[in-house]
Order: C-alpha cells, then sequence, then structure tokens
C-alpha cells in the first residue's frame, strides 16, 4: 500500500521531521499506520527486548529492525529534542530521572515513531497542546 500525499503532509507536519525521514518513512515502512504501538517499534527495532539466558538477567536492549529508518529516526530525534516540545519536554524528564543520554535518545526515538504511527492512521496533522 503506497502512501498518499495527506500521509507525507502528515508526517511533515511534526516538529522535529524533515524531508529524509519522511521519504525514508514512506519508501521503507509502508506498515506505518497499520500496526499497534508495540509492533511498530519491533519493527523499526526501538522497542526494548530482555536478553536472558537461564537465570542470567540481561538488560533490554534495542536491537533488530530496519536498520535505514532506525538511523534517520535517529537524527529527526535528535532535531526533535530541540524543536519539538513534547519530544523535548520528555528528554529532559529522562535525563532528570538520571537516564544516559543515549537512553533518552532511544526513548524518544521510540516516542517519535508511535506519535507518527497514530497521526497516520488517524489521519490527523500535529497540534500543539
Amino acid at each position: 500500500m503506497a502512501k498518499t500525499d495527506p500521509d507525507i503532509d502528515i508526517i511533515l507536519s511534526v516538529p522535529g521531521v524533515g524531508v529524509v525521514m519522511t521519504s525514508t518513512v514512506v519508501a521503507e515502512l509502508p506498515e506505518l499506520g497499520n500496526l499497534s504501538r508495540s509492533k511498530i517499534g519491533k519493527l523499526v527495532g526501538v522497542a526494548p527486548m530482555i536478553k536472558q539466558s537461564g537465570k542470567s538477567d540481561g538488560k533490554r536492549r534495542a536491537r533488530g529492525g530496519r536498520g535505514n529508518v532506525r538511523r534517520v529516526l535517529y537524527m529527526s530525534a535528535l532535531a526533535a529534542t530541540r524543536s519539538n516540545p513534547m519530544i523535548k519536554a520528555f528528554y529532559i524528564k529522562l535525563l532528570a530521572q538520571g537516564k544516559p543520554k543515549k537512553l533518552a535518545l532511544m526513548a524518544c526515538m521510540r516516542k517519535l515513531l508511535t506519535i507518527l504511527n497514530d497521526m497516520v492512521r488517524n489521519q490527523t496533522k500535529w497540534e500543539e497542546k
């Protein structure tokens, strides 16, 4: 299913999301808007997955998924921490809780992806609240 012009306009309406992110999502993530938030996070590789064997309890790490989308989402989330008030507040809150910067940015990547997924599903543009 190819994305239509309204979907492109919806994605571009989010602060921190530019032309490169929009074209990458449209080309390489046609499932956007059709999957749940956990499934879309796993598909891109930004959902924390536990690596456990026997009694060992490893840390959760985000891995796998579509690397091209994840690379572009990283830069978009980095820009969003500066220009998007919702992502910026979320990032600052995580840093205030003592989370490492990379972990906080990864959480922002997932949040931005789920926001885009919900916006495309509901066909709504970005609104400041």
